[in-house]
C-alpha cells in the first residue's frame, strides 16, 4: 500500500494534535505561562511533577501568585506538602494575607498547623483583628434568700492564635461563664443586690481568668438582661413542710396500728382469762361432791356455800337492777 503525500501529512496532522493534547494534559502550559506573567518562577518539570505526583497544580500555583503579589516568602514545596497533608492551600494562604495586612506575626508552619488541627484559620484571623460577641442563654441562679435570678450575658472574645491548636473551644468558654454567674448570684445575700449591681457578675466573672486553655482571650463580658424567676427557697420549705406532714402521718398510722393490735392482743388473754376461770368454775362441783364423799365438809357447811352463793347472786341481781335505773333517769 503506497502513502500518498496529502495522507502522510494528514496523519502527521493528526499526531502532532494528539501530542498537543497529551502535552497539555501533562503539562498546564497556561498555568505556567500565568505565572511567569504574575512573576513567580516556576519550573514546566515542576509542574510535571506535580501531575506525576497527584497534585492539583491550579491548586497549588494559584495560591502562589496571590501569595507573591502580597509580598509573602512562601515556596512551592511549602503549599504542595500542605496539599498532600490533606489542607486547605487557598485558605492557609488567604489567612497569611490577612494577618500580613493586619500585623499580626503568623508563620506559615502555625497557620499549617491550625488548619490541620481542623480549625478555621482564616476566621480565627479575622476575629483576632474584628472580635466576636456570644450571647449565652438564660442561666439562672438562687440567691441566699431563696429567689431565682435569670442572667444573660454577652461575651466579647477576640481568638488566640498562639492557643489556637489544643485550646478550648466557645462551649467551653459559654460554660465557664455560666458557672461564673451561678456561683455570683448564689453568693449573694439578697436577689435585690443583683438586681442593682449587675455589672457585680460581670466584675466577678470576669476576674477568674475563665479564658485560661482556651483559643480566645475574654475582652469583655455584659449582663444583657436581669430577670427574677421563681421563689425556689419557699417551694422547698413548702415540700419539706408537705414531707414532714406526710412522714407525720405514717408515723400515726404506724401507732394507731399498733394501738389496735395491742388491745386487740389484751382482748385475746381476757378471753383466754375467762375461759380459764369458767374452766375452773366448772371443777367446783366436782371438788365439793369429792369433799362430801370423802367427809372433808359436812352437809351443813355445804348449805351454808349455798346460802352464801344465793346471797351472792341476789346482791348482783339488785345491783344491776340499780344500775338500770340510774341510766333510765338520765335518759329521762
Amino acid at each position: 500500500m503506497i502513502i500518498t503525500g496529502s495522507a502522510f501529512t494528514i496523519i502527521a496532522v493528526v499526531l502532532g494534535l494528539i501530542l498537543l493534547g497529551i502535552l497539555f494534559t501533562l503539562v498546564p502550559v497556561m498555568l505556567w505561562i500565568s505565572a511567569l506573567a504574575a512573576g513567580v518562577k516556576v519550573s514546566i518539570f515542576t509542574l510535571i511533577g506535580m501531575r506525576l505526583r497527584r497534585v492539583i497544580p491550579s491548586r497549588v500555583i494559584n495560591p502562589l501568585i496571590k501569595a507573591h503579589k502580597a509580598g509573602l516568602n512562601v515556596t512551592t514545596n511549602q503549599l504542595e506538602s500542605h496539599y498532600l497533608a490533606g489542607g486547605n492551600v487557598d485558605r492557609v494562604v488567604n489567612a497569611l494575607i490577612a494577618a500580613h495586612r493586619a500585623n499580626i506575626e503568623l508563620s506559615f508552619e502555625r497557620t499549617a498547623a491550625i488548619d490541620l488541627a481542623g480549625r478555621d484559620v482564616l476566621e480565627a484571623v479575622q476575629m483576632s483583628v474584628n472580635p466576636k460577641v456570644i450571647e449565652t442563654p438564660f442561666i439562672a441562679g438562687v440567691a441566699m434568700n431563696g429567689i431565682e435570678v435569670k442572667a444573660k450575658a454577652r461575651i466579647t472574645v477576640r481568638a488566640n492564635i498562639e492557643r489556637l491548636v489544643g485550646g478550648a473551644g466557645e462551649e467551653t468558654v459559654v460554660a465557664r461563664v455560666g458557672e461564673g454567674i451561678v456561683s455570683t448570684i448564689g453568693s449573694s445575700e439578697d436577689h435585690k443586690k443583683v438586681l442593682e449591681n449587675p455589672d457585680l457578675i460581670s466584675q466577678t466573672v470576669l476576674s477568674k481568668g475563665l479564658d485560661a486553655g482556651t483559643a480566645f482571650e475574654i475582652l469583655s463580658i455584659d449582663i444583657a438582661d436581669v430577670d427574677v424567676g421563681k421563689n425556689i427557697g419557699a417551694e422547698l420549705q413548702t415540700e419539706q413542710a408537705e414531707a414532714d406532714k406526710n412522714i407525720a402521718q405514717a408515723k400515726a398510722e404506724e401507732r394507731r396500728a399498733m394501738a389496735v393490735a395491742q388491745e386487740q392482743e389484751m382482748k385475746a388473754r381476757v378471753e383466754e382469762m375467762r375461759a380459764k376461770v369458767v374452766e375452773a368454775e366448772a371443777t367446783v362441783p366436782l371438788a365439793m361432791a369429792e369433799a362430801l364423799r370423802e367427809g372433808n365438809i359436812g352437809v351443813m357447811d355445804y348449805m351454808n356455800y349455798q346460802n352464801i352463793s344465793a346471797d351472792t347472786d341476789m346482791r348482783d341481781s339488785i345491783g344491776r337492777l340499780g344500775g338500770n335505773k340510774k341510766g333510765d333517769n338520765k335518759n329521762e
